[in-house]
């Protein structure tokens, strides 16, 4: 066997041991082992422009968190970024537009049943028509980039109450 194919082999064990050392690190910080999460009694966060309702905290999964949002009519989240998450929106109930771009901005009508996918580093936003509250399951999923500095929701919305210039003690409700 030539130095070549040796040192290629041996590149590919390392970067094979690595990835599973990765996946096995990632599953121990799985501290839940739940399986079914209920959509009642959730913890609620009332921002000043939509609430979500956390229905699976990123701590209790490995790569993923699930939310649902509901924007009263005329109001929509401020334009923003995510640039750890990909995001995947099933819309339940009422209908609003979705703004997708910062500077060269696309917009399309979202309606019940509708699926949306926000990629990572997209800007976006919904705004929810003036007859009706939207409301919308989100799921969170985070893939080999998960922020570390944000371990579980609430740590993440402490930073985005930060950077809004929100109060969070009014933001967490229950």
């Amino acid at each position: 066997m030539s130095q070549l194919n040796v040192f290629n082999t041996s590149i590919l064990i390392v970067a094979l041991l690595l990835v599973t050392l990765k996946l096995e690190a990632q599953e121990k910080k799985v501290k839940n082992e739940n399986y079914v999460f209920s959509t009642t009694d959730l913890v609620r966060y009332k921002f000043p422009t939509h609430i979500n309702d956390l229905v699976m905290d990123r701590s209790e999964a490995t790569f993923s968190e699930v939310f649902i949002v509901i924007i009263e009519p005329e109001k929509a989240p401020p334009l923003h970024v995510h640039n750890d998450t990909e995001q995947i929106f099933y819309v339940l109930e009422g209908k609003g537009t979705l703004t997708i771009g910062k500077d060269k901005q696309i917009n399309q009508r979202v309606a019940p049943g509708d699926i949306i996918r926000i990629p990572v580093g997209a800007w976006h936003s919904i705004k929810a028509d003036s007859d009706a509250v939207l409301k919308y399951l989100a799921i969170d999923c985070f893939g080999s980039i998960r922020n570390e500095d944000e371990p579980t929701w609430e740590s993440h919305v402490k930073v985005l109450c930060k950077e809004q210039g929100w109060d969070f003690s009014k933001v967490r409700v229950k």
